[in-house]
């Protein structure tokens, strides 16, 4: 498993509670909850590229080719993940006061953002193995759907259930 634990660890470790990324905000403005998670997000992106890089061994040629796929589809999956993050700071902006019908439309919205980002890493897929090997590119989306379920837990587990 290479040197992968350790480095989610680390990632996990800078979404853990406490630090400056807690979604869990109750307020009446946004502006807590956009500034948690955009520096969540900040934060992750830049120690996901670390963690690729240290975990996905790569020869020159194969870097060179594979470095620019790699930033599209983290550009992709940023914008992919936009309607995710903006589901969650919905939700904890208007928690409180969630309606039926308000609660529906969000989880209407959060399965479109789930079938969007699905769709983004399906077509990724045949990119990544046109500059990879197989097993590199069978590898680099392993690591890197770790990675995603690690940050879409911690997101999540901020997040208060919808009271009943």
């Amino acid at each position: 498993m290479r040197t992968i634990v350790p480095w989610l660890a680390l990632a996990v470790a800078l979404a853990a509670p406490g630090s400056s990324a807690s979604a869990q905000h109750e307020t009446d403005s946004g502006i807590a909850v956009d500034r948690d998670l955009a520096l969540l997000r900040r934060d992750l992106r830049t120690e996901k590229k670390k963690i690729i890089a240290a975990n996905l061994p790569l020869t020159e040629a194969e870097a060179t080719k594979f470095w620019p796929v790699y930033d599209k589809y983290a550009a992709e999956m940023s914008k992919s993940y936009d309607e995710f993050y903006a589901v969650v700071r919905d939700y904890a902006e208007n928690q409180k006061t969630l309606t039926d019908a308000q609660a529906s439309a969000m989880l209407k919205r959060w399965s479109a953002a789930q079938v969007n980002v699905a769709q983004t890493r399906q077509k990724y897929v045949p990119l990544i193995e046109n500059v990879l090997p197989g097993k590199k590119a069978a590898y680099f989306f392993q690591v890197d759907r770790r990675l995603y379920a690690a940050l879409d837990l911690r997101v999540t587990s901020e997040v208060p259930l919808v009271i009943q």
